[in-house]
């Protein structure tokens, strides 16, 4: 299938999901000059889009219909599903031509069945998860994992580069959301270290800011430290991530190695960590909430310390 140049301008754009990063993402694409139509289940979620000029449309089809080029990032892979494959989704809205791109962090299988069933209807489908957060999103400095045919890939660089710094083809239909599955995985033990570094730092007594200063530099340095370090000590818990998606990733990717043969001990120790923190009922909080679950396992109100 032939596939049509993405221009500013000219070429229609849909977005499906205003969340804590979609509206910065579509609003990117918006200030490059494309014009948008959007869906969100609530349509409050997207004023801030509607004001800068984006059309409203009343279901996913909806906005496929009015589009050339559909990109959603919504919550968990029935969320997917449904946006894309559903009755009123994106694929029943398609014309031949068409692009669909899932930006949602999802099951692989579901990407590969997203495209064999897009590509029946003349429609070409990519999965790009994401990775950098709320302030990657806003700052359109996203990693973004690619899967699907590259010369769609290709043709959709306009419009990585409008949200993205890291912009990386990973192979065919699937691949992107293989790669999201290690980026998950590689966070999740982290967040263990961070979190319990800070603890032990501030058990010790020594000033959190200060020990910042020689470390975060240094061989233990990292983007979760450096960003969500300073969080963590201001009690600022706001998501840039929830953690009950970080929950719905880390099961993605146990139930893919438990399919591999892999014995993943560190992920299944901070799933269960996790769901903790969701119990506790922090699962609207950011990644970094995690702090708050293992304070409470040491007995340290972390909110209210001195």
């Amino acid at each position: 299938m032939a596939v049509a140049s993405i221009v500013p301008g000219e070429t229609r754009i849909g977005w499906i999901g205003t969340g804590v990063m979609g509206s910065s993402m579509c609003g990117h694409l918006m200030a490059k000059g494309f014009s948008a139509t959007v869906y969100t289940r609530s349509r409050e979620k997207a004023k801030d889009l509607l004001d800068q000029g984006a059309t409203w449309a009343d279901s996913p089809k909806a906005v496929a219909e009015n589009s050339d080029v559909i990109f959603a990032i919504v919550g968990f892979p029935s969320d997917v599903r449904e946006v894309f494959l559903g009755e009123d989704g994106a694929l029943a809205g398609s014309k031949s031509g068409n692009i669909l791109v899932d930006m949602t962090t999802s099951e692989p299988s579901l990407a590969v069945e997203i495209a064999e069933q897009a590509k029946e209807k003349g429609v070409h489908s990519v999965d790009a998860p994401v990775s950098g957060g709320d302030v990657g999103a806003k700052e359109a400095r996203l990693s973004i994992m690619i899967g699907g045919e590259e010369d769609v890939v290709n043709a959709l660089q306009p419009a990585w580069e409008a949200m993205g710094k890291t912009i990386v083809h990973q192979g065919p239909a699937g691949a992107g959301q293989h790669t999201k599955m290690v980026n998950q995985t590689l966070i999740s033990s982290m967040m263990i270290g961070v979190c319990e570094a800070l603890l032990y730092g501030y058990k010790a007594g020594l000033d959190l800011e200060t020990v910042m200063k020689s470390v975060s530099t240094g061989a233990a340095g990292s983007w979760s430290l450096s960003n969500l370090g300073p969080r963590i000590m201001a009690n600022n818990f706001d998501p840039g991530f929830f953690v009950e998606h970080f929950i719905k990733d880390m099961g993605i990717a146990l139930a893919e190695s438990r399919r591999m043969g892999l014995s993943m001990p560190g992920l299944a120790l901070a799933e269960q960590l996790y769901q903790s923190v969701k119990a506790n009922g922090w699962g609207k909080n950011g990644t970094h909430a995690l702090m708050l679950a293992l304070a409470d396992m040491s007995g340290v109100d972390w909110i209210n310390r001195k």
